[in-house]
Order: structure tokens, then sequence, then C-alpha cells
């Protein structure tokens, strides 16, 4: 019998971050029963500190291996027989992305579930759980892996959207997910059973090259298209968005808008572009369409909401039609750019939603506009920070947000889609309108009712503190050592041993 060669560290990061939600289990099924813990009263805020803090460093240790990794440039494959992961320098900034987002938002996670009394340790095992079936995702080059790291993410999502079990609306959020989620992974579990059918292979390299164009195949290739457009958000699969981010804990909305975009984005793009890359001239019109419509509906709905979680999760549709932009000009800059634009969304978007959670108290979310009324005086850092946010998001120059659409502007212009960038500036143009609408009633208008404030956890300051200096460092000195992301990015591996494979 021949034993395969096994490259453990394929998927080290992924195990690393499994790993972690086991211990998290184990430790909060250990302390819970305790009254006392060296010496001290065993609340459940300090078992749930506790258990963040042990997530934090999973999800730490899992960026520096990556980071390490993504230095080396090395590519390593799980089975090189049976190539179902392979870890190389896309996949390890990919995974570095969606770590740094669940470990920020872990940290976020802290004072806000407290504050709603909701503090209970399972939610970061959750995290993790759904964290490891990200990394899994980006890492996958065999659609039975995207398959099964697509359910290793959704699942603990589903429970995570209904954390907050006590009211109807998280339930409801809950229930909507998982019923739409469900008929969207069945939809590209067909489809990738047809894609089987038409090619004989599963894995990207031998669907690309068994490939044949037959009605089957391109059945097979449109089904798998709408399981992604619906992991992305894209219009017309978008409508659980509004509902799901509003009903969601906050924390839980910052993560899911961040880490899972990132996580579908990555894999959809590896998908395009290694198994199906010879097809992005018939792809192309497609995906100008969706990018078109899901910048237009994005931004036209965003204007007329009144909850911020709502507003957010519009802006978030929106941003998902910008990214598609990458997907439509299909060159190796173009690709670089979306990556570029993926970390600036991170930090900019769980930046708004952590000001959303500081202001969280007494058992209540103020996640509605009039919330933020005269918000200047009474908590001005955090007004100053939200309207350094939403300047980032409408795309202002100064910060990161303006350097991540021009450079994805700018690449989807030198592929010769003018169109399509018109469409996406003027729509950057409405966008502005909606996010500005948040300083002017922090600043220009009178607080109003409650002004109790409470004080920042330290994790949510934390978090807003790094949120505010990689929106600035990185929209003043893009280009400049040590933030030089822009660099970074167009040094990864854009080969066959990489992702991009273009014809």
């Amino acid at each position: 019998m021949i034993v395969p060669e096994i490259q453990w560290g394929a998927v080290g990061p992924t195990l690393l971050v499994g790993v972690g939600a086991l211990v998290v289990l184990l430790l909060e099924a250990f302390l819970a029963r305790r009254p006392t813990f060296l010496g001290r009263p065993l609340t459940r805020h300090w078992l749930g500190s506790a258990l963040a803090l042990v997530s934090a460093l999973f999800l730490g240790l899992a960026v520096l291996v990556t980071f390490q990794s993504f230095l080396v440039g090395s590519s390593l494959v799980f089975n090189p027989d049976n190539p179902l992961v392979r870890l190389d320098r896309f996949a390890n900034f990919a995974i570095a992305l969606v770590a740094i987002g669940s470990l920020l938002s872990c940290l976020l996670s802290v004072g806000y579930l407290s504050e709603l009394k909701i503090h209970h340790g399972e939610y970061y095992a959750l995290v993790l759980i759904a964290t490891s079936g990200m990394m899994l995702l980006v890492s996958a080059v065999d659609m039975v892996m995207v398959f099964l790291g697509i359910e290793i993410m959704s699942i603990p999502i589903y429970v995570l959207a209904g954390f907050d079990r006590r009211k109807v609306r998280s339930n409801e959020s809950a229930l909507k997910y998982f019923l739409i989620g469900s008929f969207a992974s069945a939809v590209l579990l067909y489809g990738m059973a047809l894609l089987y059918g038409a090619t004989g292979h599963t894995d990207f390299e031998g669907i690309r090259a068994g490939w044949t164009g037959s009605p089957l195949a391109l059945l097979g290739l449109g089904f798998v298209l709408i399981g992604f457009a619906f992991k992305v958000s894209s219009v017309p699969f978008h409508q659980w968005v509004p509902d799901v981010y509003e009903g969601a804990p906050t924390t839980v909305t910052a993560w899911m808008s961040v880490a899972v975009k990132a996580a579908a984005f990555a894999a959809l793009l590896r998908v395009l572009t290694e198994a199906f890359g010879p097809l992005q001239a018939m792809l192309s019109p497609l995906l100008w369409v969706l990018a078109a419509a899901t910048m237009v509906v994005g931004n036209v709905m965003a204007v007329i909401q009144d909850n911020v979680k709502r507003m957010l999760a519009y802006s978030s549709v929106a941003h998902a039609g910008y990214v598609l932009i990458g997907l439509v000009a299909g060159t190796p800059d173009a690709h670089g750019a979306m990556l570029f634009y993926l970390l600036a969304y991170l930090f900019t978007n769980l930046g708004a939603f952590a000001v959303v959670v500081a202001l969280a108290q007494q058992g209540r979310e103020h996640d509605r506009i009039e919330d933020f009324t005269g918000l200047a005086q009474r908590r001005p850092a955090l007004a100053a920070l939200m309207t350094l946010f939403m300047l980032s998001l409408a795309g202002i120059p100064g910060t990161v947000g303006f350097m991540a659409k021009f450079t994805l502007f700018l690449a989807a212009v030198r592929a010769g889609h003018v169109a399509l960038t018109v469409v996406a500036v003027l729509t950057s143009v409405v966008s502005v309108y909606y996010y500005l609408r948040l300083p002017v009633v922090m600043y220009m208008r009178e607080p109003v009712g409650d002004v109790s404030r409470r004080e920042l956890a330290s994790g949510e300051a934390l978090v807003l503190a790094a949120c505010a200096a990689v929106v600035l460092l990185l929209g003043i000195f893009p280009n400049q050592p040590p933030f030089d992301f822009l660099s970074w990015i167009r040094a990864l591996d854009w080969s066959r041993q990489s992702v991009a494979l273009l014809p």
C-alpha cells in the first residue's frame, strides 16, 4: 500500500482555529461549574472575557502562521496525489483577512454581549468554527472542498444570527438566513454535480481541462454563480441582507459583513480564474450586469433607510457591486485591486459597526439614525470616529476607502470597462448623501432623549483605534513602507501555482 505524502502545513491555519474552538468549548464546560477561579468570583462576564482572549490568541497565531507563509512564498498541497486544498500566497492573504476580521470581532464582542446579557462562551466557539470554514473555503481547489468550506462557515452563522434568542427580530433573522442560505447551498451543490457530470472532474484543473461548453456544463456554471451571488450578496440575491443584518446582534452583523464577504469573494475569484479562466470573455457581460445592478440597487435603497444597520446592510450590497468590477475586468491588476478593496472594507466597515456596538447600553441597541442625534456633544470621540468611517465608505480622499476605489476603478478603465466605471462613480456620488446623514445629525442637531452613556470596553476601544489607524495610514500613505499593501498584493503569485489562470 502506498501511503500518500501529506503536507499538514496546507491546513495548518484551519486546524489551528478548529482546535481553538474545541479548547473554548472545553474551557467553558470546565469553568462554568466553578464558583471561583484563581481566588476570584467566576462571573459570566469574566468567563466570557477569558474565552474571548483565548479565541483571539488562536486567531492571532493563525495570522502569524499565514503571514510567515506569505513571506516565504511557498505553495503547499495537502495531498499532492489528490489536490483538494492548496495554501499559496493568495490563500494566505485571504486567510489572514478573515482571521483578522474574526479576531477584531471577538474583542469587540466582550462588552457588547455583557451589556445585552447574552455573554455565553459558545459564541466564540461558533465564531472559530465558522472561521475555520472560511479558511478552508479560500484555500480549496476542488468543488467538494468549496462546498464543505461553505457549509462549515454557514451553519454556525445561522446560529449566531439568532444568538439573542429572547428577541423575535433575532430569531426571525436566523430563520430567514437559514432558509435562504439552505436554498442557495442546494443550488450551488446541484451546479457542482452538473459540472461533474459534464467534465468528469470536481477539481479546478480537471474542470478547466474537461470543459466542453455543453448545455449541461453551462447550466452547472450558472447554478454555481447563483450560489456564490447569494454569499456575496449580489443583486438579485440580496434580499436577505437587510433583515439579517438588522436582526442579528450587531457584533455578528459586523463580523458577517467583512469576514464572510472576504471569504466568499476570495473563493469566487479562485473558482472563476482557476476553473473557468478561458470563459472570461463569455462571463464578462453577465458579471457586468450583476455589478451594475448591485451598485445601483444597494445605493438607492440605502438612501431611504432610517436604521443604521439596515443602511450599512444596503451599503454592503453596494460595495459587493464595486468588488465585482474586479471580476468583470478580469486582469491581474483588477484582481489585486479586489483584494486591496476587501482589506480596506474590512477595517472601515468593522469600525463603523464598532461605533454602533459602543452605543449599546442597558440591554438595548441604539441603532436608529435618531439615536445618533447630537452624538458629537455626548460622545465626541465616537462621533469623530463614525465620521471618519463614513467618509472612508464614501471614498473621500485621505482615507483608505478612496485609495481602494481609485485602484479598482483605474484597473477597470485600463481593462476597457469605462461605462461600468462611470456607473460606479455615479453611484458613489449617491452614496455620499446617506453616508453624510450621520455626521449631519451628530454635529448639527441637539441631543434628544436619553443622554446617558457607558464607558467603552477595552476591546471596543482597541478595535476602534486599530480600524481608525488603518483607515488613515493606508489612506494617506498607501505606497509608503511599512504600509505598502498595494505592492504586497501585486507581489502575489498570479500564476498557475496561485490563482490567475487567464486565457
